[in-house]
């Protein structure tokens, strides 16, 4: 018998846990996890949490404090877990606000360094907006490590790779999301996945031009869309799928791998370029504005659960 397509993917992927569920993180072993406003919304309502958490929430400043404590508290649990990075996100408020965007990074790594964790331990967690690439660009330069995520076009892969990020997270269920609702007949199975051929593009793209920067496939509905970006650099997976996966003993191919050819890389994107190319893709505008949003709201929700415990 074949072993488990988990234990498979591992040989050609490195896998990452998109959790904060510590479970289920023991369970996979993975190398890296990444989290978000969502996930660490579930985690810090986990009845095991509510003592530690209501006793950061009162030692907190305010509630921005609160929410960046909480985020590196469950950041720092994880990162004894895992050998590789553990990424935390940025507030999605400051999505448009590059200076903003960097001091928080900032505070992020210090408040990582206080608990005896290292920046090349963490990426931090940025949307693909022009203004969060531009704080990405900033920060790598200071020696921060940066995953940019909410990413649904190539303009918005080829400006992260412009600005040397380390890792990118572009999208694949989300765009088939998109897809479906336009097109609901459309036969989207297997390469046909829009948000496949997305991570496909971007990844070629990045390997034969010699881009440094990690392509990790996130976002995922299905374990048909994991399987189809087998060999990706990287590639973050929920529990669910990653107990698909466990669970499963067929034996399987990869599909991606780099290429030896590597030509120049094209000429740097403009702001004004940027604009106008996510412009014209209705898809990855409306993806990014949506997902700013519930990121937004699920943070939302976690200062109403702190707001509770401080009192």
């Amino acid at each position: 018998m074949a072993e488990d397509l988990l234990s498979q993917l591992k040989t050609m992927s490195t896998v990452v846990a998109d959790t904060g569920d510590i479970g289920a993180i023991r369970r996979f072993q993975p190398t890296d996890a990444t989290t978000n406003p969502s996930l660490i919304l579930q985690a810090a309502q986990h009845e095991g949490r509510r003592e530690r958490l209501a006793e950061i929430a009162r030692q907190a400043t305010d509630i921005d404090d609160a929410l960046d404590a909480v985020a590196v508290e469950i950041g720092s649990e994880i990162s004894s877990l895992v050998p590789g990075y553990v990424s935390t996100e940025v507030s999605a408020r400051l999505s448009f606000d590059t200076e903003a965007t960097l001091a928080r990074a900032r505070s992020l790594i210090e408040r990582y360094d206080r608990h005896g964790i290292g920046p090349e331990r963490i990426l931090i967690k940025i949307a693909s907006t022009w203004e969060g690439i531009r704080a990405a660009r900033q920060l790598e330069r200071e020696g921060v490590h940066c995953n940019l995520t909410l990413l649904f076009s190539f303009a918005q892969a080829q400006a992260c790779a412009d600005a040397g990020v380390t890792l990118v997270s572009p999208f694949v269920g989300r765009i088939l999301d998109w897809y479906r609702a336009e097109w609901p007949d459309a036969d989207f199975r297997g390469d046909n996945d829009p948000g496949v051929k997305s991570v496909r593009r971007i990844y070629e793209h990045y390997k034969g031009h010699g881009y440094g920067t990690i392509v990790m496939g996130a976002s995922f509905r299905n374990v048909g869309e994991i399987l189809s970006l087998a060999g990706c650099d990287r590639l973050t997976i929920s529990p669910a799928l990653l107990g698909e996966l466990a669970e499963s003993h067929d034996r399987l191919e990869r599909r991606l791998s780099p290429t030896d050819a590597e030509t120049s890389p094209p000429e740097p994107q403009d702001e004004a370029e940027f604009r106008w190319e996510m412009n014209e893709d209705a898809m990855a505008t409306e993806k990014l504005a949506e997902g700013i949003r519930k990121f937004a709201a699920d943070q939302r929700k976690l200062e109403k659960l702190l707001g509770e415990l401080r009192q």
